[in-house]
C-alpha cells in the first residue's frame, strides 16, 4: 500500500525550494500532497496537489491573543485534513507555518519527519523535535541543537532541486568574465546600491559582464545604469531556469539563503556572501561559514563593507588568483558523488525507517 505524505511549507523560497525537491524525490514511490501558506503559492505551480493553510505570525505581541486562537482553529483544520486524507507521514520544512499541522500530526500519532536546511536550528524545528522521529539536516554541527538529541539527526546532501542535476555544462562565446548578482527575486535594494559604483569602476580596468537580480520596481534603472555606463549586463527580477542563468557566472556576489548556496556550490561557482544582518538567529551568517570553513567562498560583512577594498578583491578574483582557483577546486571536492539518485535513496530509506 502506497504511504500518504503531507509535506508542510510555505513563505519563502527558502522554505518551499526543499519542498519541491522532497515532493519530486518521493513522488513516485509516495502519495504526496503539499500544503502552504498564500506566499508559498507562488512557487508552486499546477503540477502539484496542495492545500492552503494560512498560519498567522507570532511576533506582534497586542494581535498574539487572535493569532493563538486562529492557530487552534486551523489546528482542527488540519486534523480533518489529514484524517481525510489517510496521511500517514508529514514532513516539516520548517518555519511558524508549520504549527498547525505538527500539532495535529502530533494528536494523530502520524510521523513527523523535520528538515532544517540551515546551520541553525529554527524555532519551529526546535519546538518539535521532542515529537518528530528525525531531524533531516545537511550538518549534524547545528547550533541551538538541544542536548541528548543526536540520536534523532540524519546528514543528507543539501537538497537542489532536479533540473540542477541535469544543466548542461555553459559553454562561453566571449572572455568577459561573468558576475552574477543574487539576491532573490524581491531583490536585494543594497546590492544595487553598493555594487553599482564597484561594478563602473572595475569595468575601466576589467572585462566583464554582469547578470544582475533585481525587484521588478528597480529593474528599468538599473539596466539603464548599466547600458549608459557600457557595461554588458542581463537584468531581471524572477527566472524560472535559474540554473541555466547561474551556470553562465564565472562568480556570485549573494546573500547566504541554504537553497542559494547549495546551488551555486552544485554548479561549482565560487561566490561572495553577503548575509542578511537581519535574518533570524544570524543563520544566513552560518550558513556562509559552513563554506567557508572548507575553503569554498569568501564572506563579505554588509555593515562594515568598504568599496574601495572591495573593487580591489574582485579585480584579483576576476584575473583568477590562485584564491579563486582553490575555492572553485573546493567546491567540486565538496559535490563529489552529490547525485540524484544518491539523494533519493538516502531520503526514501529514512521516511520508510520504522
Amino acid at each position: 500500500m502506497t504511504k500518504k505524505v503531507l509535506i508542510s511549507t510555505g513563505g519563502s523560497g527558502g522554505h518551499v525550494i526543499p519542498a519541491i525537491t522532497i515532493y519530486n524525490h518521493l513522488k513516485k514511490t509516495h502519495e504526496i500532497l503539499i500544503s502552504t501558506d498564500v506566499r508559498g503559492l507562488a512557487y508552486l505551480d499546477k503540477n502539484y496537489n496542495t492545500v492552503i493553510i494560512n498560519t498567522p505570525k507570532l511576533n506582534n505581541l497586542f494581535l498574539l491573543p487572535f493569532s493563538f486562537i486562529k492557530i487552534l482553529s486551523l489546528t482542527i483544520k488540519s486534523f480533518f485534513i489529514l484524517k481525510k486524507k489517510k496521511i500517514s507521514i508529514l514532513i516539516s520544512t520548517g518555519g511558524y507555518m508549520s504549527l498547525p499541522l505538527c500539532l495535529a500530526a502530533k494528536i494523530l500519532g502520524i510521523k513527523i519527519f523535520l528538515i532544517e536546511p540551515n546551520m541553525v536550528l529554527g524555532r519551529a524545528n526546535k519546538f518539535f523535535l521532542n515529537f518528530s522521529r528525525k531531524l533531516i539536516c545537511y550538518s549534524k554541527n547545528l547550533i541551538n541543537l538541544p542536548h541528548g538529541i543526536n540520536h534523532k539527526l540524519t546528514s543528507i546532501k543539501p537538497l537542489i532541486r532536479k533540473e540542477y542535476y541535469e544543466t548542461i555544462a555553459y559553454q562561453k562565446q566571449d572572455n568577459l568574465f561573468t558576475i552574477l548578482v543574487i539576491g532573490g527575486s524581491q531583490g536585494a535594494k543594497i546590492f544595487d546600491e553598493l555594487l553599482k559604483k564597484s561594478f563602473l569602476s572595475i569595468a575601466k580596468q576589467a572585462s566583464i559582464k554582469v547578470i544582475h537580480q533585481t525587484s521588478e520596481k528597480n529593474k528599468n534603472f538599473l539596466k539603464d545604469f548599466y547600458f549608459q555606463n557600457n557595461i554588458e549586463s542581463r537584468v531581471f527580477s524572477f527566472d524560472h531556469n535559474l540554473n541555466e542563468v547561474l551556470q553562465k557566472g564565472d562568480l556570485c556576489i549573494t546573500r547566504a539563503g541554504a537553497s542559494s548556496l547549495a546551488e551555486l556550490s552544485f554548479l561549482n561557482i565560487p561566490f561572495i556572501a553577503i548575509p542578511l544582518p537581519t535574518s533570524k538567529d544570524n543563520h544566513q551568517y552560518e550558513n556562509a561559514k559552513y563554506y567557508e570553513k572548507q575553503d569554498c567562498c569568501w564572506i563579505v560583512n554588509q555593515k562594515n563593507f568598504d568599496d574601495q577594498k572591495f573593487e580591489k578583491f574582485l579585480l584579483k578574483l576576476i584575473n583568477k588568483s590562485q584564491d579563486y582557483i582553490t575555492k572553485k577546486n573546493n567546491l567540486q571536492k565538496l559535490n563529489y558523488q552529490n547525485t540524484w539518485n544518491n539523494v533519493n535513496q538516502k531520503i526514501i530509506k529514512i521516511i520508510n525507517e520504522n
